[in-house]
C-alpha cells in the first residue's frame, strides 16, 4: 500500500513537471491517498487501479491501453478543484473517477460537466444528486437509509436516536431518517450533529440516555465514527441500547475498533467481504495478489472496481471514447456488470444504479454476519427526480423536506 502511495504522487508529479509520455486513453483518478481521509481513499485509488490493470492485462479497451493518472488530495477539499482543472487541461482523460466526501464531489462535478467528461462518483452518500455527466456507483439513501430503518424498526422498535456529522451527508441523510421513520411508523426522539473535530461524545451519550431510544443510528465518518463507538460501548449502553449505521464500515472502521465495541453494531450496505460468490471470490484472489493478505476490503472499493468496468462496458457497447457515445450507452438500460456484490446494472435516467443491499452484523473479530438480503434494489429517490434522457439539461441536488 505504501510503495502505491510513493507512485501516485510520483505521478501526480509527472503531470507538473515540463512534458509527459502518455499511453493511448489517459484515465484520471482524484482520491485522498494520504491525511485524514486515506482511509478511504486508499482503498478507492487501489481498486481504480485494479480494473486498471485487469482490463489492460486483457487486451486493453477496444484495442487501447489505458493510462491510469492518479492525484492525491491529501484530504484537502482546494486540491479536488486544483487537480480537477489539471487533468482536464493537461491530460484530457476519457474519464474520471474520484471524491469521498459529498463537498468534494461538489466541488468537482461542475468541471467535469464543463468539460464533457464522464465522471463517477463510488462512495455511498445522501443521494439525489442529478447531473448529465455524473456517474454513481455507490448506494444512495433510498437503496441503504430505508431498508435498514424498516429493518430496525421491526427488531428493536419505533424509537430512534440519530448521532450525524455536521456537515451536507449528515444533515440530509438525518431528513430521511426522520422520512423513513414516518413511513415505516418509527419516531425520531432527537438528534445530534457534531462537527468532524469532535473527539468527546461525552454530551452525546447523555443526550442518549435521556432520550431513551430503542436504538442509536450512529453516522459519524471515519474516525469519528471510531471514537463514538468506543465510548458509546465504554459507557456501557452498547449492551442495552443497539446501534445501527449506514456507513459502518465503508472505511473499515471495524478494524480499529476493540472487539467489544465493533460486536453487534448493524450495517446496511452494498458489500462485505464474507459475500459468498464466484465473483467475490475472484476479486477477493485479485485484490490479496497485489496487495498482500490480511486486508479487510471496504464497500467503496467494490463500487470504484465496478464503477471502472460499467465504463469500459459502455466504452464496448458504444464502441468508441467519444463522450457523447458513452453517455449514450450508459442511458441505455442495457449497462450491467457482474460484481463482487452481485448484479449491478446503470439506470437510464438517473445515473444511478441499481444493486443489492445488505444488513450485516459486526463480529468479535473484525468481520460482518450478514442478516438480510434486499436484492436488486433501486435508486428509488433518484429515478423519481432524475430523468436525464427527458432532461438532458438538470443539474441539480434534490434532497427531502425537512
Amino acid at each position: 500500500m505504501k510503495n502505491y502511495i510513493i507512485k501516485s504522487m510520483f505521478v501526480c508529479g509527472a503531470v507538473f513537471g515540463a512534458s509527459s509520455t502518455f499511453a493511448d486513453v489517459n484515465v484520471g483518478a482524484i482520491y485522498d491517498v494520504t491525511g485524514s481521509f486515506s482511509i478511504f481513499g486508499v482503498m478507492q485509488s487501489n481498486a481504480v487501479k485494479l480494473a486498471i490493470d485487469d482490463i489492460n492485462a486483457k487486451g486493453g479497451l477496444l484495442g487501447e491501453k489505458l493510462n491510469l493518472i492518479t492525484y492525491d488530495t491529501q484530504s484537502e477539499l482546494s486540491k479536488y478543484t486544483q487537480y480537477a482543472n489539471t487533468t482536464v487541461l493537461r491530460d484530457r482523460p476519457a474519464v474520471v473517477f474520484g471524491g469521498m466526501t459529498s463537498s468534494s464531489r461538489e466541488a468537482i462535478r461542475p468541471i467535469f460537466r464543463k468539460a464533457n467528461i464522464p465522471y463517477f462518483y463510488s462512495t455511498l452518500y445522501e443521494g439525489g444528486a442529478c447531473d448529465k455527466q455524473t456517474f454513481v456507483t455507490a448506494p444512495s439513501a433510498s437503496q441503504q437509509i430505508k431498508p435498514l430503518v424498516e429493518w430496525a424498526i421491526k427488531k428493536y422498535g419505533p424509537k430512534m436516536f440519530i448521532m450525524a456529522p455536521d456537515y451536507n451527508y449528515g444533515t440530509i441523510s438525518a431528513l430521511w431518517y426522520h422520512e423513513y421513520a414516518k413511513q415505516f411508523n418509527g419516531e425520531v426522539v432527537g438528534e445530534d450533529f457534531l462537527a468532524l473535530t469532535v473527539t468527546d461524545y461525552t454530551p452525546t451519550i447523555q443526550k442518549i440516555q435521556r432520550a431513551k431510544p430503542d436504538f442509536v443510528v450512529a453516522i459519524p465518518v471515519g474516525p469519528n465514527q471510531v471514537g463514538f463507538l468506543e465510548q458509546f460501548t465504554s459507557a456501557g449502553l452498547k449492551d442495552s441500547i443497539p446501534v445501527v449505521s449506514s456507513n459502518y464500515s465503508t472505511a473499515n472502521e471495524q478494524v480499529l475498533l476493540t472487539p467489544n465495541a465493533g460486536k453487534g453494531i448493524v450495517s446496511s450496505h452494498v458489500y462485505f467481504s464474507s459475500l459468498d460468490n464466484p465473483e467475490n471470490k475472484a476479486f477477493l484472489k485479485k485484490w490479496t495478489e497485489v496487495y498482500g493478505k490480511g486486508q479487510t476490503i471496504s464497500p467503496e472499493a467494490v463500487t470504484a472496481w465496478n464503477a471502472v468496468h460499467l465504463w469500459a462496458n459502455s466504452v464496448e457497447k458504444a464502441g468508441t471514447f467519444k463522450s457523447k457515445s458513452v453517455y449514450t450507452a450508459l442511458e441505455s438500460g442495457e449497462i450491467n456488470f457482474k460484481g463482487p456484490n452481485g448484479d449491478v446494472s446503470m439506470e437510464p435516467g438517473s445515473h444511478h444504479v441499481k444493486q443489492n443491499t445488505y444488513i450485516a452484523m459486526g463480529d468479535d473479530n473484525y468481520g460482518f454476519e450478514v442478516l438480510e438480503t434486499f436484492k436488486a434494489v433501486a435508486p428509488s429517490y433518484e429515478n423519481q427526480k432524475c430523468d436525464l434522457i427527458a432532461n438532458p439539461k438538470l443539474v441539480k441536488h434534490f434532497t427531502p423536506k425537512a
